[in-house]
């Protein structure tokens, strides 16, 4: 991009002619092809560079290894071609296909990676961007950032992670024990299952280390795990909450949702799992506390909908839907339940270890088209006239619902979904990414009505509001950086810039945004096309 030609003030002139100029970075996009070097082309990259790799195999044969460092002016971009898939592949179990040693500010997007031992694993990183994506066919977990040290504000968008071997999660996030913490992340609208193969040791859908915080989990498909399809343990004090909102899971090997503490889990939708639908127990140092659990719908064909074993701490449930076939809708037992509070929900199978009511619910009358056949096609949006219908507690009733809309009316309607005489407006639930039915909901770019930012782009402090719950995921106190249209895959960059559209200069490149209005014929950015 070049600046526009401005009239400068004798003064300016003067003071850049004598003072020198300023640094000016020439960004470039380089192109490769399959054959050519992808590790020694990536780690050349400087900020605001943008790397394009054209669709074919590129195979790696020892290890890759990269450090990308850009700047929140000026990210680094690694993208596919438009309209083409390359696929970086490694053969056998020896090495990962691709180590990120160290990055900030940089979006990878559009590639594909089969095989190795994990897919891609991050070291200590700041502001990443990873969407669009797929990871399949891995001897280990898929994505990992758990090295030690910190890993804030990362974007895992839209990525499609199956078929895993070995402890097979498909995201490990964070560290065992507090050994180094995940924050301030968005992970939103991917597609994950089939972690659970025979040889398969663990096998999580997402698994959220303890000790890391202010994540919003959100608008994800998983099914087919091994183990829980969504596990979080606590932030030991260590930031606030996490949030997994809006996510639809079935067939998970163990609990469909486990937490340990600090952890709000509100509009998901469980079809069944192989133990609890939503599971709160001790895991390392954290025990139940700090947990909200509302505008739930849990299917269980054989165990607890909802199971709170050893609370310690504050636990709501409300207006969860939570139909239990055979176990209870809702469990407690033992603990401290003097601050637990339950209303406010409807179900089947009753509430055992706490006193409390559970609405009369029937699985025939409360749904479209409900059933405990444990995975899709199900359609659990409130029936007309069923026991969901304005039958919440307002003290705990959420502003958003599962299709990322607007919940209707003054009296919440139970369960994940608002209700809508004319039926169902948003997504079919299916082995397939989610999409939002809210205008610019999470998975189709940007805001919804919890208040989510631009999700198009690399880290920063972006309000993702989590509604009710008060969660920003921008606690991290970076600006936001976008990197090109959240449908896109990152295809252009663009400046840090307030999404108040308050008084910035308008920029809509990573660069020269000081020097706007101000340019000579020898002040301009040009960009550079290189190919290899």
């Amino acid at each position: 991009m070049r600046l526009l030609p401005s009239v400068v003030g004798p003064s300016l002139v003067g003071a850049l002619l004598v003072g020198g100029l300023p640094r000016l970075a020439h960004a470039a996009e380089i192109e490769i092809q399959p054959g050519d070097d992808f590790e020694a082309a990536s780690n050349a990259l400087q900020p605001g560079d943008v790397l394009i790799l054209h669709g074919g195999d590129y195979p790696l044969t020892e290890r890759v290894g990269l450090t990308l460092i850009g700047t929140e002016a000026m990210p680094i971009t690694i993208r596919a071609a438009d309209g083409e898939t390359p696929v970086l592949s490694r053969a056998g179990a020896g090495e990962n296909i691709v180590d990120i040693d160290a990055a900030e500010y940089v979006t990878i997007s559009g590639l594909e990676f089969v095989g190795g031992s994990a897919g891609v694993r991050f070291g200590p990183s700041r502001f990443v961007t990873f969407a669009d994506n797929e990871i399949h066919g891995t001897a280990d977990v898929a994505l990992r950032a758990n090295d030690g040290g910190m890993y804030e504000g990362f974007r895992i968008l839209r990525n499609h992670i199956h078929d895993t071997d070995g402890t097979g999660e498909g995201m490990y996030l964070g560290c065992n024990e507090n050994a180094c913490q995940f924050f301030g992340a968005l992970i939103e609208g991917n597609y994950i299952h089939h972690t659970n193969q025979a040889t398969v040791e663990q096998g999580d859908g997402i698994e959220i280390k303890e000790g890391s915080h202010d994540n919003i989990v959100r608008d994800n498909v998983i099914h087919d795990t091994n183990y829980p399809c969504l596990i979080t343990y606590s932030t030991v004090g260590n930031g606030g909450p996490n949030v997994l909102e809006r996510n639809v899971m079935w067939n998970c090997g163990d609990h469909g949702i486990q937490s340990a503490a600090d952890a709000v889990i509100r509009n998901n939708i469980i079809l069944g799992s192989a133990s609890d639908g939503i599971a709160m127990q001790s895991h390392q140092s954290g025990a139940p506390s700090n947990l909200t659990i509302v505008h739930n719908t849990v299917l269980h064909p054989s165990n607890d909908a909802i199971s709170l074993r050893d609370a310690v701490g504050t636990v709501v449930i409300a207006n969860n839907a939570i139909y239990a076939q055979q176990a209870s809708a809702i469990f407690v037992g033992g603990g401290d339940t003097s601050m637990v509070t339950i209303v406010g929900n409807v179900g089947m199978g009753g509430i055992s270890g706490f006193d409390a009511t559970l609405g009369a619910g029937d699985l025939a009358t409360d749904f479209v088209a409900g059933s405990f056949a444990g995975a899709p096609p199900i359609d659990l949006f409130p029936a007309s006239g069923g026991a969901l219908v304005g039958a919440g507690d307002p003290a705990y009733a959420e502003t958003d619902d599962f299709n990322c809309l607007v919940r209707p009316g003054e009296a919440p309607d139970v369960g994940a979904y608002g209700f809508d005489a004319a039926g169902n407006p948003g997504w079919t639930i299916d082995a397939a990414f989610k999409d939002c039915a809210g205008e610019g909901g999470g998975t189709e770019g940007g805001g919804d009505t919890t208040g989510a930012g631009d999700d198009g782009g690399t880290g920063g402090a972006v309000d993702d509001g989590g509604g009710a719950t008060g969660v920003d995921d921008g606690a991290t106190g970076a600006a936001s950086v976008t990197a090109g249209e959240s449908g896109s895959a990152g295809t252009t960059t663009a400046a840090a810039e307030d999404d108040g559209g308050g008084g910035g200069c308008g920029c809509t490149s990573t660069r020269g945004c000081a020097l706007t209005g101000v340019v000579l014929p020898i002040l301009w950015i040009g960009r550079r096309r290189r190919t290899r």
